[in-house]
């Protein structure tokens, strides 16, 4: 009997711990957060240490259900009202773990075409994708990252987490990596908040 008391309080802590705080945020940061804020931090998603990527991790309060968050996100079709200057997606395999996505970005006069794998798990609340290495990917030599959703009060912490290495010198992308972070997960909130 005392094992499973001390079992559920440790699930208790563990499962507060991980909505009060996410990624470790500072008490700044936090109250940044419940003003509406986004935040950004200079956090990399997980994925291959030897690989150098720019990037970062974007955190915001979502005023919307879960659900709603979650069918923004997997609404691969539409991603091109989310992602910036990304001006088509198309999905080219679909199913319950899987979807391959071919986006096209434009930049100036010029358009460049990359595969994307994702993998959707709405149970943990979290869609990992990779770039598809097997595929013509014009700008991008490697790319990964994840969204996570997690509830929270009235709505939900949306965090964005994505790294990205592209044909381009690192100093002329520096700051669209993390502009971008921002534009993106600004996105994401409003329609999913639009969709209430």
């Amino acid at each position: 009997m005392y094992r499973s008391a001390f079992a559920v309080a440790i699930l208790i802590v563990v499962a507060w711990t991980a909505t009060a705080t996410p990624l470790g945020l500072s008490s700044d940061q936090e109250r940044r957060l419940e003003r509406g804020e986004i935040v950004v931090l200079d956090i990399l998603p997980p994925g291959d240490r030897a690989i150098k990527g720019q990037g970062g991790t974007a955190l915001t309060l979502v005023n919307a259900s879960p659900d709603a968050v979650w069918g923004v996100l997997v609404d691969y079709p539409r991603h091109s009202g989310l992602y910036p200057r990304v001006t088509d997606a198309l999905v080219l395999e679909a199913d319950a773990a899987h979807a391959l996505v071919r986006y096209v970005v434009g930049v100036g006069p010029f358009s460049f075409g990359f595969h994307v794998n994702n993998y959707p798990d709405q149970t943990r609340g979290r869609l990992e994708w990779s770039l598809d290495r097997a595929r013509p990917n014009d700008l991008f030599r490697e790319s990964w990252g994840y969204w996570q959703v997690e509830p929270h009060r009235q709505g939900v912490v949306l965090t964005y987490a994505m790294a990205a290495r592209t044909v381009l010198p690192a100093f002329l992308t520096r700051g669209a990596e993390r502009d971008g972070l921002v534009e993106t997960v600004r996105a994401v909130r409003e329609r999913a908040e639009q969709s209430r």
